[in-house]
């Protein structure tokens, strides 16, 4: 019921008709703005169209790269924004003098508590501690109140930290400053002041370090006095990041976006005039002016126009589908893949539409991929025609950009063909060369036609050998991911199951060897007969291979398989031998699956014997219990027929390949009457029925498998003596 259900998914019209309905619908949305409906010009080029006269005024946009430097520029104007946090330097100096009482008080509670005297809970090293625990001691021993020197020493470092706070101390380095002046803010007024004036934290550290150091004290005194200073040492001046952001938005949008502007009736350019600089950006501001006078109502005819333009290039490809590729047409799931390559290339057209840079991106637009793709997924005739079809909307989203269309049409066209005949996964790597020239060959036809300069040219060239390079890496990674995403089986799928290294192939070749040489002969007469009428050859051959692969579990039940010249069929009824040949395509189509081969290739188990009747056992059933008594749907393979050109080949091969290995001393007359009977024996039992096999191909078919059988069992010259050499006579005389 469920595999039903899906078969009607598969074929259903309506899922057709959504998918191309959401196809055409994405991609008229990832158009541009209104002006890219219009055709496109090049710089260099000849307007061929008639006078350009605007119907209304508009201002002239300014040249992208010219508006971008002023842009920089502006941006680079600005003075990076500082905070001056009020009374920063009273704030250190009111901390300072606080912390010299609390530091009297510390050095008097060690000198009155000896178990306290390694107690040390300042900032100071060990050495300054006992250096202040002295002096302080010295005091206390005069008995005169705080000694001069210990006084001295706090206002020392006083006068070092009120001196350093005098030109402002910020929170940056000079390195981590582009400019050398930056903006000082203090409430509503900015000064701007040389970052030379001004010390950096560690600056300020090392200015008060070096002040100290020049004063006639011992050593230990100097240390301690630059610790006890630069411990009081903070940022007066805070880099302010959103100030400045603020700032540099509002000189940006002191520049303006436009340079001139043209006037109501006014001529933009003359028929047959060269498109220069200005020319280009004036007809550049036309076109988006003219989007955005259109109101609604004009927007949605613009839309409806677009689901147009894209719903009539692919109503073109649909029909070449449904008269050429009804298989295709009919398949939802070809369908949904074909519709993401689709959308794939104008996604990745919209995405390089976005990018505002001045180079040739339109060549990272790797349309190749998709072409490639679906060429060897399908074929080159559709390959081509979907290329067609994706290089037209790709230019439609480009602004109707006819040079690109042209130039990706001929590169694609390349890449198509050189996947054309694929062998190997390796081979989609040699598609880089075509896709490359393909690219040269259009820049340089195009760039000389309009007199493009040679540098570029040579960036254009650049960028497309960029593509050349990605398209086949990307094409080699996304065509594994469409054939397991889509159980996709292409010809690559199918010569890598052809491999004989193939786990199946030597399961069959090492247990059943009969069947093994069966299967290979069949695949040399199917792939001949499916050349010879059109069909796919690979196809049939690799299906010929696994036709029989249930045979492996038990492949003494076969004669072919028969060593010993004793057929177990002999004692058995015929009801049970015909239960053992039949459960072979039980066990094929099991084993095919566990090793997951395609279903293209597992339909050929069953569809090779259709609902054919073992007419042996058949025969003796009848004998044995009267043919009243015996049912002949009992004795048929359950079937389905073949329903396909390939399938129907292997059928017959079958059929052919083992009568005739019984015929003795076959000859051009007996092998082709027993050919023409046995294609006529399926014919005449309805096994054809499901197939699109004709008359005219049967024809072609028989004449195709007498000449390979004929050539496959020839009468051969018996060697001198053969008899005696078969009977095991030896034989001592030398060969002349």
């Amino acid at each position: 019921m469920a595999e039903k259900k899906k078969s009607r998914i598969r074929s259903s019209f309506r899922v057709k008709l959504l998918i191309g309905l959401c196809t055409i619908v994405v991609i008229a949305l990832l158009f541009p703005k209104g002006e890219s409906i219009e055709s496109g010009v090049s710089e260099g080029s000849i307007w061929i169209h008639d006078d350009l006269i605007s119907p209304f005024s508009f201002p002239v946009l300014k040249d992208p790269d010219f508006y971008n430097e002023q842009l920089k520029t502006a941006a680079e104007s600005v003075y990076p924004v500082f905070i001056l946090k009020e009374n920063g330097s009273e704030a250190a100096l009111d901390s300072l003098k606080s912390y010299d009482n609390y530091l009297i008080s510390i050095l008097d509670s060690v000198l009155d508590n000896s178990a306290m005297k390694d107690f040390n809970p300042t900032f100071l090293s060990a050495s300054s501690f006992n250096l202040l625990k002295g002096l302080r001691k010295q005091e206390r021993e005069m008995n005169s109140g705080r000694s001069l020197n210990i006084d001295r020493f706090f206002e020392i470092a006083r006068d070092k930290v009120r001196n350093i706070y005098q030109n402002g101390i910020i929170d940056k380095d000079s390195s981590q400053i582009q400019r050398d002046s930056i903006a000082v803010r203090n409430g509503n007024t900015d000064k701007i002041q040389r970052l030379s004036s001004l010390h950096s934290l560690n600056s300020a550290k090392s200015l008060i370090e070096k002040d100290i150091n020049q004063l006639n004290q011992p050593k230990e005194t100097l240390q301690a006095l630059v610790e006890y200073s630069v411990h009081f040492i903070f940022p007066d001046i805070y880099y302010n990041k959103q100030l400045t952001k603020e700032e540099i938005d509002q000189a940006k949008s002191n520049i303006s976006r436009y340079n001139g502007i043209v006037n109501e009736n006014e001529r933009i350019i003359a028929k047959h005039d060269r498109v220069t600089k200005d020319a280009k950006l004036k007809i550049e501001s036309f076109r988006l002016a003219k989007g955005e006078e259109v109101g609604v109502e004009g927007k949605l005819l613009q839309l409806l126009g677009k689901i147009l333009h894209i719903g009539s290039l692919l109503t073109l490809f649909t029909i070449y589908l449904f008269l050429f590729r009804k298989k295709i047409f009919y398949d939802n799931q070809k369908i949904l893949l074909i519709a993401i390559n689709f959308l794939f290339v104008a996604f990745v057209t919209f995405i390089v539409n976005q990018i505002p840079i001045d180079e040739p991106l339109q060549f990272l637009i790797v349309i190749p991929v998709a072409s490639m793709l679906i060429t060897i997924i399908f074929d080159s005739r559709v390959g081509f025609y979907s290329t067609v079809i994706m290089v037209l909307i790709s230019g439609a989203l480009r602004g109707n950009d006819y040079t690109f269309a042209v130039m990706n049409l001929f590169a694609c066209a390349l890449s198509v063909y050189t996947v054309r005949d694929i062998k190997n996964r390796s081979q989609i790597f040699r598609s880089f060369l075509f896709i490359f020239i393909g690219y040269v060959v259009s820049i340089l036809a195009f760039g000389f036609e309009r007199f493009a300069p040679v540098d570029s040219m040579v960036s254009e060239a650049a960028f497309a050998g960029t593509n050349a390079l990605i398209s086949p890496v990307l094409t080699y990674g996304l065509l594994i991911f469409f054939e397991r995403l889509f159980k996709i089986t292409t010809d690559l799928t199918l010569l890598e199951l052809s491999n004989f290294d193939r786990p199946l192939l030597k399961e069959l070749a090492r247990r059943a060897p009969g069947t093994f040489n069966h299967s290979m002969t069949m695949g040399t007469l199917a792939e001949t007969a499916a050349e010879t009428i059109g069909a796919n050859p690979l196809l049939a051959r690799v299906g010929a291979y696994y036709h029989d692969i249930g045979k492996t579990i038990t492949p003494q039940n076969f004669v072919e398989n028969q060593l010993n010249n004793q057929n177990i069929h002999e004692n058995l009824a015929p009801e049970e031998s015909v239960e053992l040949l039949a459960k072979h395509v039980r066990e094929g189509i099991a084993l095919a699956k566990d090793h997951y081969v395609p279903q293209e290739i597992v339909d050929f188990i069953p569809m090779h014997h259709g609902t054919m009747v073992m007419t042996y056992f058949y025969e003796k059933a009848k004998k044995l219990y009267g043919e009243e008594k015996v049912n002949i749907e009992e004795y048929k393979y359950p079937g389905p027929k073949p329903n396909t050109k390939e399938t129907a080949i292997v059928m017959l091969a079958d059929g052919c390949e083992s009568a005739v290995r019984s015929i003795k001393e076959p000859d051009q007359v007996k092998v082709g009457n027993l050919v023409e009977g046995i294609l006529q024996n399926r014919v005449e039992n309805g096994q054809l029925d499901d197939s699109p096999i004709t008359f005219s191909d049967l024809h072609k078919i028989k004449e195709s498998f007498v000449n390979i059988l004929i050539g496959q069992y020839h009468k051969r010259i018996r060697y001198p003596k053969q008899d005696e050499m078969e009977k095991g006579i030896e034989d001592n005389t030398d060969e002349q």
